[in-house]
């Protein structure tokens, strides 16, 4: 077997997820037959929370050296509740979703990090919108994540998708707890670098 032309870096933040969503993704596929090559790489991308092994190749791709980060982790026996940890286990220290959570209430935690960043009272356009939210991801999927936030009312638009707008919506504390730390976290990083 040769290797690929260009290796796809895997990084996983949690590997007892990782393995939880692997298995389950071959489950809901598994027939007599093995699955074919390109059928798991996108299983194993879809268990690293990429939509598919495209999408995992372009974050590869997109990421130059300067622009890598590692993922947030935090000291063993953290006292941060266990959904906050796990939404929190998504980005990396520059702030950046790295993976697009596939557990609602995980991506309502981590929704609320691209949201915070969005400018308030001021109406945008889809352009405005994708640029806002490329900036904090490393996944290259802003239709996915503007179309999030609009379906968990964090952003309001017109029907014919012109105009955005920030909304405001009632916080949970979790989701409180999880921004202050995930600004916390990276503020330190990028102090430290600079």
């Amino acid at each position: 077997m040769r290797p690929s032309p260009t290796p796809v870096p895997l990084r996983v933040a949690d590997v007892s997820l990782f393995c939880k969503t692997l298995r389950q993704q071959l489950v809901e596929k598994s027939t007599t037959a093995l699955p074919s090559h390109l059928a798991m790489l996108n299983v194993i991308a879809k268990s690293a929370g990429y939509r598919n092994f495209q999408s995992m190749r372009a974050d590869a791709d997109s990421a130059t050296p300067h622009e890598r980060a590692e993922p947030i982790t935090l000291p063993r026996g953290s006292d941060l509740p266990k959904p906050v940890l796990r939404a929190l286990s998504h980005f990396d220290t520059h702030g950046r979703m790295t993976r697009f959570p596939l557990q609602l209430s995980i991506r309502e935690l981590a929704m609320l990090a691209i949201w915070c960043r969005l400018p308030a009272k001021r109406d945008l356009t889809e352009g405005e919108v994708n640029n806002y939210i490329a900036q904090f991801h490393t996944f290259a999927d802003n239709a996915t994540l503007r179309r999030e936030l609009v379906n968990m009312k964090l952003l309001w638009r017109t029907k014919d998708g012109r105009v955005y707008r920030k909304e405001v919506p009632e916080t949970s504390a979790d989701g409180q707890l999880f921004i202050k730390t995930l600004m916390k976290l990276t503020r330190r990083v990028s102090n430290t670098t600079s």
